[in-house]
């Protein structure tokens, strides 16, 4: 047994959604630091190519708003006219909303919805071929959901369309990994706890007393972040399918009953 590449990423091809800042960057970042060429989208282009230009040479800018099945369709087309194939897909892009219950709106819960089940879902499907190109060589090609683990338990606040989209793209997961498998196409989740983001600006802006509540006393760090997408990403996680997992310092797993946002 040789481990001594078991999580490079050398000439591998992947796309990260919401990779211009916060998780996806971090999860961009990571892949890039084994070995991977990058395209990260965004629906702004400005942030796209700032990242891009950060990141890298291997860093590739495809600005797209997946909102719609139309933009999403646009995105694998975009990509289809650079590259035969896709090894690696994250869907990272994701909206939140947060209102009492007497006043939640639709905008409010078709927005979450759309963007954070019905998006990745599309966009799966639109680049089933290139990740069906990508296993074609023998290694599985990897979609990695980016979920919460607000779909695994509670918060204290009312993010209903968040709180049921994240639940929904955990078992659509398992589903879409039930269907691709067979294509040698793997599919899994990562369900992050409190990570400093525009999403989470309480991890963001205050992270000493967020950490307070979590067991292991601490806000995510980007290491946890990339660590655990190049798990799956790498051979290190052929073997993983359909599995969602929480990188979350052990709020789900390992509290007494603290509630953190994420």
């Amino acid at each position: 047994m040789d481990t001594t590449n078991l999580f490079r990423l050398d000439g591998r091809i992947a796309l990260v959604t919401g990779g211009s800042r916060g998780i996806g960057k971090m999860i961009a970042a990571g892949f890039i630091a084994q070995g991977a060429k990058v395209y990260i989208s965004s629906r702004k282009a400005p942030a796209c190519q700032d990242t891009a230009a950060e990141l890298g040479p291997n860093c590739v800018p495809l600005p797209m708003d997946v909102s719609t099945v139309d933009g999403c369709r646009a995105l694998a087309a975009a990509l289809a006219e650079r590259e035969e194939r896709l090894d690696i897909l994250v869907n990272n892009a994701g909206a939140a909303w947060g209102v009492p219950f007497e006043e939640f709106p639709e905008s409010g819960w078709d927005k979450v919805m759309d963007l954070n089940v019905k998006s990745p879902f599309f966009l799966t499907q639109a680049l089933h071929g290139l990740l069906k190109a990508g296993a074609a060589g023998g290694t599985p090609a990897k979609v990695i959901n980016i979920t919460s683990i607000d779909g695994l338990r509670l918060n204290p606040w009312e993010t209903y369309s968040y709180h049921a989209s994240k639940s929904a793209l955990i078992y659509l997961t398992k589903r879409l990994a039930a269907r691709l498998v067979k294509d040698g196409i793997n599919v899994t989740s990562i369900a992050p706890g409190a990570f400093a983001s525009e999403m989470n600006r309480a991890a963001r802006d205050h992270g000493d007393s967020v950490a307070k509540a979590i067991p292991a006393r601490r806000i995510g760090a980007d290491e946890d972040m990339a660590g655990t997408a190049i798990y799956l990403a790498s051979r290190a996680g052929d073997y993983v399918i359909g599995e969602t997992i929480a990188v979350d310092g052990g709020i789900v797993n390992a509290s007494l009953g603290t509630s953190i946002d994420a």
